[in-house]
């Protein structure tokens, strides 16, 4: 009984001798520095931007409205007096250029046409006697006096016959009288006309109005504390009630140096181009200008800042694999374009991707 027992004994203390000899055995591991760093192929693989010194903008919301291009637009007035006969085209109609817009009967046109008639009949009657005269002349049977009598004739009746045909070509007529004619393909914009209306050629009021309508102006109203701030070549985004969501832009390219006594308004104008026709002279329009306010600052994307804690921040490149956060003061800022008052200077370079995920194991 008591062999058996020690070298049970025995046998447990080997086990606790052996187990606590390979507890002992393993080395104990180094703590691992969980700090993040910021390595140079790290840097490499993000993309960087570069702090630019522009002069700031500020942008001004104006009202304004659509106008037809004064230099693709025409008033036709009455050459010849008479009563309008047939009126072929309505307001807002398209037209093309040499399309009759309406007919006359004019007794003027009758008084043309017969002097066509009747200086042609000059010309023939002088061209032939002048011709009978050089035969006299050539065989002593006349003198030199009536040969220049002759061709001064002839002469004066085909200065006449020009006059009568320059007038008969400006204005046109046809079977069914004077034609009056549109000199241009576009709009009818206006229309002071109607069937059997007398028509004076002394009346200022014009019968139509045509446009073409691919580019229009924007005539834009500029009260006088927004006059300063506006230059010719400020670019400008219009929308209009018709098209919300449409944005048409284009640059100013004239100021009117005057004001209205009525409104108190000075005029800016914008030549932009109206695919399909779309804005139509007299719609309201909405304006904003990006003009220049005279002060140099520095400006980055507004994509590179990082807004925390209602405080903005830039992660700013020093060199290879150093980058620090930095905050900064935002002056204005004009759509995609932020300009600094504090913070920044133009030259220094910043991460322009991922930079939150900097931000926020830097921070820490």
């Amino acid at each position: 009984m008591f062999p058996s027992y020690k070298i049970l004994s025995l046998g447990l203390a080997t086990i606790i001798i052996v187990g606590a000899t390979s507890c002992t055995h393993h080395p104990q591991e180094a703590a691992r520095d969980e700090h993040f760093q910021v390595t140079d192929s790290l840097l490499k693989s993000l993309l960087t931007d570069t702090v630019k010194a522009e002069n700031a903008r500020t942008e001004i919301t104006l009202t304004g409205s659509i106008a037809p291009d004064e230099t693709k637009m025409v008033k036709i007035f009455p050459m010849v007096s008479g009563i309008a006969q047939s009126v072929k085209v309505q307001l807002g109609d398209v037209v093309s250029k040499g399309q009759i817009l309406a007919t006359m009967r004019s007794a003027e046109i009758a008084g043309f046409n017969r002097d066509v008639v009747s200086s042609e009949a000059d010309v023939r009657n002088t061209k032939r006697i002048l011709s009978s005269t050089e035969d006299l002349y050539k065989s002593g049977l006349a003198s030199e006096k009536d040969l220049e009598q002759a061709r001064s004739d002839y002469d004066k009746a085909a200065a006449e016959n020009a006059r009568a045909g320059s007038v008969m070509s400006i204005n046109k007529s046809g079977a069914k009288g004077y034609e009056i004619q549109s000199p241009l393909s576009g709009f009818i914009i206006e229309k002071n006309i109607a069937d059997n209306q007398q028509v004076r050629a002394d009346n200022t009021t014009n019968l139509f109005t045509i446009a073409d309508l691919s580019t229009v102006y924007v005539l834009i109203n500029m009260y006088e504390s927004d006059i300063a701030n506006v230059q010719v070549g400020d670019q400008v985004q219009i929308t209009t009630l018709a098209y919300p969501d449409r944005v048409f832009t284009g640059q100013i390219d004239k100021l009117f140096d005057v004001l209205d006594p009525d409104n108190k308004v000075m005029r800016a104008r914008v030549r932009i181009e109206n695919p399909n026709h779309m804005l139509k002279p007299e719609m309201f329009a909405n304006v904003k200008i990006h003009a220049k306010s005279g002060a140099n600052l520095p400006a980055i994307s507004t994509n590179d800042i990082v807004f925390d804690n209602n405080k903005n921040y830039v992660i700013v490149i020093d060199g290879p694999a150093k980058v620090h956060i930095q905050p900064i003061e935002i002056a204005k800022r004009v759509e995609d374009v932020a300009y600094i008052s504090k913070g920044l200077a133009a030259g220094q370079r910043l991460v322009a991707s991922r930079q939150v995920y900097l931000y926020e194991s830097l921070k820490d």
